[in-house]
C-alpha cells in the first residue's frame, strides 16, 4: 500500500503545474513553502487522500490568509469540529509522506 502511495506522489511531482491542485497551487505561491515544487505536490497528495475538495477549498484559503484558520478554527459547531478532525488527519499524512527521509545508515 505505501508504495502506490509513494508512487502517486511522484506522479503528482511529475505531472507539473498543468495538473496541479488548488493546494499545490497555493503553496508555490506561499512564502511560506519557498516554491518547493516536490514538497508542494506531495502536500496536495495528502490532501486528495484525506480530504473533500471542499475541505481542499478550505485549507486552500488558510494558506492565503492564515488569519481564516484561527478564525475557522474557533468556530463552535459540530461541522467545524468534524473539519478540524480531517484537517488533522491531513496534516499528519502530509507530514508522514512529505518529510524529509533521513538517509541510510553506513550510505554516503
Amino acid at each position: 500500500m505505501r508504495i502506490m502511495v509513494l508512487s502517486g506522489v511522484v506522479l503528482g511531482a511529475m505531472a507539473g503545474p498543468l495538473a496541479a491542485g488548488g493546494i499545490e497551487k497555493a503553496c508555490l505561491r506561499s512564502d511560506r513553502f519557498n516554491g518547493d515544487r516536490g514538497l508542494c505536490a506531495c502536500i496536495q497528495q495528502a490532501a486528495d487522500m484525506t480530504l473533500s475538495g471542499g475541505d481542499q477549498r478550505q485549507v486552500v484559503r488558510f494558506i492565503r490568509n492564515p488569519d481564516a484558520a484561527e478564525k475557522a478554527r474557533r468556530a463552535d459547531s459540530a461541522a467545524a469540529q468534524a473539519f478540524w478532525q480531517r484537517y488533522a488527519l491531513f496534516g499528519e499524512t502530509a507530514e508522514a509522506l512529505c518529510a524529509p527521509q533521513p538517509e541510510a545508515a553506513g550510505s554516503g
